[in-house]
């Protein structure tokens, strides 16, 4: 896919540092119930950590009790690029910002009782919050 935001691994790197580029550029995974958007319950829009493009909107967040930040939809479907992940010998759907091609983490379909039925699973570290008042 041509992404509208395109860098060097280096450029990334020392944009983001090391911790937001292994989960955005190398496809890690934060840790479960450390991050920062987890509990966040303000009324704003979630951006991409790497370039900042409009991803989530708050009112599509709910507690699935996971342990990552998850919504059952993202502001329009073409904000998002869903991938066959089989990096773990299971088959996933990976989600990344169609803007820039960074991981933002996988999408389910066990978010029951959501009006999609989606849940997706995102690292809190690969967004960024932006409130609205």
């Amino acid at each position: 896919m041509d992404y509208e935001v395109t860098k060097s691994d280096a450029e990334w790197a020392a944009e983001l540092g090391p911790e937001k580029f292994a989960v955005l550029r190398q496809a890690a995974t934060e840790r479960a119930w450390t991050g920062e958007l987890l509990d966040e319950s303000r009324s704003g829009i979630y951006t991409c950590g790497a370039c900042h493009a409009e991803l989530f909107k708050s009112g599509t967040k709910f507690d699935s009790g996971c342990g990552w930040p998850s919504f059952y939809e993202s502001v329009r479907p073409e904000a998002v690029e869903l991938i066959e992940d089989t990096s773990l010998g299971v088959v996933r759907t990976e989600v990344r910002c169609a803007n820039c091609g960074s991981h933002l983490g996988h999408v389910f379909d066990d978010g029951f009782g959501t009006p999609t039925g989606d849940r997706y699973c995102m690292n809190s570290i690969s967004l960024e919050f932006k409130p609205v008042d």
